[in-house]
């Protein structure tokens, strides 16, 4: 579902959490970059201007009346969880609260009032809460972070039974358009024989990759109870989304996850 606060366009999961769960996940229309990263860039990397970036971080943050200021990750395509109840998590007092402010591809949560943010343009954002608000949870999950175990990852750090887990699988490359080679196929085949179901062959010796097949295979290994989101396609709609691959020089879009109280 597509919706506008305050002139920013966002995307609201529907998943079956508490009221005192938020989520939203950007869309490109409310900020003020400039072409190439019009206009709600809110990522920092790239080249777009650090005063716009800012400047579509603030815009954000008052659409949805955050209750802080999100931790921005410096995302590697890693499996590193980045712990927001720790003392890191909260900048100085006074001090400028810098672009990004941790190195790691998910974060989790057991307290209210932390934001997690996960940044793509093409790559896969997974939300996770507790069926009762208790730990919450995000997850840069391209193929890379997929492979390497960056959900697995990230459910273990929640400390939450997976049965209780509700999963949220946010806007990434379709299938129809991530054409990959044979070592990204065997990457996941190394782990799991059934990943073979989530790559289609193509006329270029090539394979067409679905990531929310391979996410939804991980997921439930891992026996998490509910599975939600998926079936969009960044690359197919740019009036929307931001695409690494269609675009190359691009903005960044952003799932965001807290808890109220």
């Amino acid at each position: 579902m597509r919706t506008h606060d305050a002139g920013v366009a966002l995307l609201r999961p529907q998943w079956p959490v508490p009221a005192s769960v938020q989520a939203a996940f950007t869309l490109r229309a409310g900020g003020v970059s400039l072409p190439p990263y019009d206009a709600l860039n809110v990522g920092a990397a790239g080249g777009d201007p650090p005063e716009r970036v800012v400047e579509n971080r603030r815009r954000l943050a008052a659409a949805l009346a955050l209750p802080s200021e999100p931790v921005w990750l410096d995302q590697i395509h890693g499996t590193q969880v980045a712990n927001l109840d720790e003392p890191w998590g909260e900048p100085a007092s006074g001090a400028t609260v810098p672009l990004t402010r941790a190195r790691a591809d998910a974060a989790v949560t057991h307290r209210a009032h932390r934001v997690c943010a996960i940044q793509v343009a093409d790559c896969m954002p997974v939300l996770f809460a507790a069926a009762d608000g208790s730990a919450l949870g995000a997850a840069h999950a391209g193929w890379r972070g997929l492979a390497s175990g960056v959900l697995e990852a990230t459910v273990a750090a929640l400390a939450v039974e997976p049965r209780r887990l509700i999963a949220w699988l946010g806007p990434a490359i379709g299938p129809e358009h991530f054409e990959v080679g044979d070592e990204v196929r065997e990457a996941f085949l190394a782990r799991d024989a059934q990943a073979s179901l989530a790559f289609a062959p193509n006329a270029r010796g090539r394979w067409q990759c679905d990531l929310y097949a391979l996410a939804r295979q991980r997921l439930g290994a891992l026996g998490v109870g509910t599975v939600l989101g998926g079936g969009w396609c960044t690359y197919c709609d740019e009036t929307r989304f931001f695409s690494y691959r269609r675009d190359g020089r691009c903005g960044r879009m952003a799932a965001l996850l807290w808890r109220e109280s």
